[in-house]
């Protein structure tokens, strides 16, 4: 980027996004990013991570050596368990996705729209592409939540008026944490709530694709110390 800004470093942006969880519900995490989300620390909350291919109940990513060559989350990391935890068949896995059980998933993505489309399976140019469960999940997911960087390598928005390639699901995006702040989408178009900290309003105006609502005040992100 020629500002050079970063913002927020991706354990960050998934630390804020999971102050999100609701005590007990049932939290599901795409692959890439939105994995960082268990390695936080949420105190007395009970938060059930799912993976779809059945671990229900993990816990943190683990350190180097304490890996358990059998335990992965959906993405292929390895992963703790929590007490109570249980390992169950892929197929009974996404019974849980079908069957709306899941509170929210956080899915990575290479765009969203300002009216909650977003895209996360296949580039442009891209011959091939898997969509993988991320088509279940947007469909039967309560909430819908997005965590993913600001621009592409090329220093392309990611947040755009409506997506330029293959979309995953129309309107299902209801909250979007970038390494430059916490977005809503409303249904007046795209907001932007929280700020990350050094950034100005500027910076990421220009590095957004589409007419962002800006409040007449916009707080830092929230962090926990």
């Amino acid at each position: 980027m020629s500002d050079g800004a970063k913002g927020l470093t991706r354990q960050q942006m998934c630390d804020r996004v999971a102050m999100e969880f609701q005590d007990g519900w049932v939290v599901n995490l795409g692959i890439g990013i939105p994995t960082l989300c268990s390695n936080f620390n949420f105190g007395d909350k009970q938060i059930i991570f799912h993976a779809e291919n059945g671990v229900i109940g993990y816990g943190p990513l683990t350190g180097a050596g304490r890996e358990d060559l059998h335990l992965v989350n959906a993405g292929g990391q390895h992963v703790t368990l929590n007490p109570e935890a249980a390992i169950v068949h892929h197929a009974d896995s996404f019974g849980i996705i079908r069957s709306g059980r899941i509170d929210v998933t956080v899915l990575g993505a290479y765009e969203v729209a300002e009216n909650g489309d977003f895209a996360n399976w296949k580039m442009a140019g891209q011959k091939g592409g898997g969509i993988g469960g991320a088509m279940d999940l947007a469909a039967c997911a309560k909430h819908v939540f997005l965590a993913m960087e600001q621009v592409t390598r090329r220093g392309q928005p990611r947040l755009v008026e409506r997506c330029t390639i293959p979309v995953t699901a129309r309107g299902v995006v209801d909250l979007v944490i970038t390494n430059y702040g916490l977005f809503e989408i409303t249904p007046e178009g795209m907001a932007l709530r929280e700020i990350a900290p050094g950034l100005s309003i500027d910076q990421v105006r220009a590095t957004t694709g589409c007419n962002l609502l800006i409040p007449d005040e916009v707080p830092p992100v929230r962090m926990r110390g």
